[in-house]
């Protein structure tokens, strides 16, 4: 994986596959990198379709902030539980059968989701629909690095983040303004069709695999892969962090739709929805980080995100719409920053089994993506925006406590006690 994450979903692949270099034996680049950066844009307009909707779907459904929220933190937290089993049936079937059986599934689910008769029955299909997103991180890396030369991988790695992130944006400001128009059932219907498109793209442009082997299930290996890197601290200390950084940025994104519809801003559907364009902030975050690592440490990397991020919640408590904008950019530039330092220093640290270490980075962002979005609603609805910025700032707390926490353990180990006689 890349030396630096923008908050694309990795793989969880059995082992290091190989990197071939022969042109005889590698597809056209041109059309991998086409056909990966159309379903990543497939995925990520789809999973998190929902949430520029909540607001609309609050007065539709006549429910609360919290009990709405559960269309993405429910979507969320399938695709965190179901990452490390698909990749299994991905070791097993192939890349391109599991990506293809995923991508069809989550647009059949997702044209199905404007007939959903109640909040219940559209909470339902959004966790089926999680399940099948998720054979796609579970597969997208592996297929990448088994079918291209080493040359290309990195280009093509870039693109398929870089389709993330644009699905990621463009369905939320898509569903805004279509649901400003013609309400959220016409919105998500929208999203279904744009993702459609994609999938049709992808499967008209992947080549057929030319290097994948089928290997065997093997649940026990895995549980003994799982359970080595749940007990080695420096990784468990990644894993909270990615997921108290997720909380954070879950919560506020969740949650702001319903701030910025109400008074003082008022604003309409169609304009909360463009607020997302915010993300590009991230992505450039995201790029930056590494050489923020290279300058001030990994520590120190996380410091400066943590203190922006905070700064950043403080801005959003203003009555003006300014300060609320720029908190948020902020927000996500310290958010993404976060992420990328702590997802990246997961590959580097796993001596074996990377593949599965990254999986469980992202089964716990992508929890703590269900978790903040979820509490940070509960908050909301108790007591207003204040109560899920005092929420976000007790994860930023425990983020800063884990930091300090490792910051010590390395003191201790460069400069150790020495032994008494």
């Amino acid at each position: 994986m890349p030396s630096v994450d923008t908050g694309a979903p990795v793989t969880s692949g059995a082992s290091a596959p190989p990197f071939p270099e022969s042109p005889a034996t590698s597809p056209s680049p041109r059309r991998v990198n086409l056909a990966l950066f159309a379903i990543g844009l497939a995925t990520f307009a789809l999973l998190f379709s929902t949430q520029a909707l909540l607001p609309a779907l609050s007065a539709d459904f006549a429910v609360t902030p919290d009990q709405a929220s559960w269309t993405v933190s429910a979507t969320t937290m399938a695709l965190a539980l179901s990452v490390l089993p698909l990749s299994m049936l991905s070791e097993r079937f192939g890349r391109r059968r599991m990506m293809t059986v995923s991508v069809s599934v989550a647009v059949g689910i997702a044209l199905l989701l404007p007939l959903a008769p109640d909040l219940r029955t559209l909470i339902a299909l959004r966790i089926v629909q999680g399940v099948a997103i998720a054979g796609i991180p579970a597969s997208a890396m592996a297929y990448l690095s088994e079918e291209l030369p080493r040359k290309a991988l990195i280009g093509a790695i870039g693109l398929f983040v870089a389709g993330n992130s644009v699905g990621g944006m463009t369905g939320r400001i898509l569903t805004g303004w279509v649901a400003e128009g013609w309400g959220w059932r016409a919105a998500l219907l929208a999203v279904a069709l744009l993702a459609l498109v994609c999938a049709v793209a992808y499967r008209l442009l992947a080549p057929a695999p030319r290097n994948f082997s089928p290997a065997p299930l093997r649940p026990a290996h895995l549980v003994r892969v799982v359970r080595g890197h749940l007990g080695t601290p420096l990784l468990r200390r990644l894993y909270l962090l990615g997921m108290l950084f997720m909380s954070v940025f879950g919560a506020i994104y969740t949650v702001i739709g319903y701030r910025l519809v109400a008074e003082p801003f008022g604003l309409s559907q169609g304009l909360v929805g463009s607020i997302f364009v915010v993300y590009l902030v991230g992505t450039a975050s995201s790029a930056g980080a590494g050489r923020m690592v290279g300058r001030f440490g990994r520590r120190g990397t996380l410091y400066v995100a943590i203190t922006t991020t905070a700064v950043g919640l403080l801005l959003t408590t203003a009555g003006s719409l300014a300060a609320v904008l720029t908190g948020l950019v902020l927000i996500t530039a310290g958010f993404f920053a976060g992420h990328a330092t702590a997802s990246s220093a997961v590959s580097r640290t796993a001596t074996e089994g990377r593949a599965q270490a990254s999986a469980l980075y992202q089964m716990a962002y992508y929890l703590g993506a269900s978790l903040g979005g979820t509490l940070g609603a509960l908050a909301y609805a108790a007591a207003g925006w204040p109560a899920t910025v005092a929420l976000c700032g007790a994860a930023l707390v425990a983020a800063a406590g884990i930091t300090l926490y490792a910051t010590r353990v390395a003191a201790r180990a460069a400069n150790p006690v020495p032994a008494t006689a």
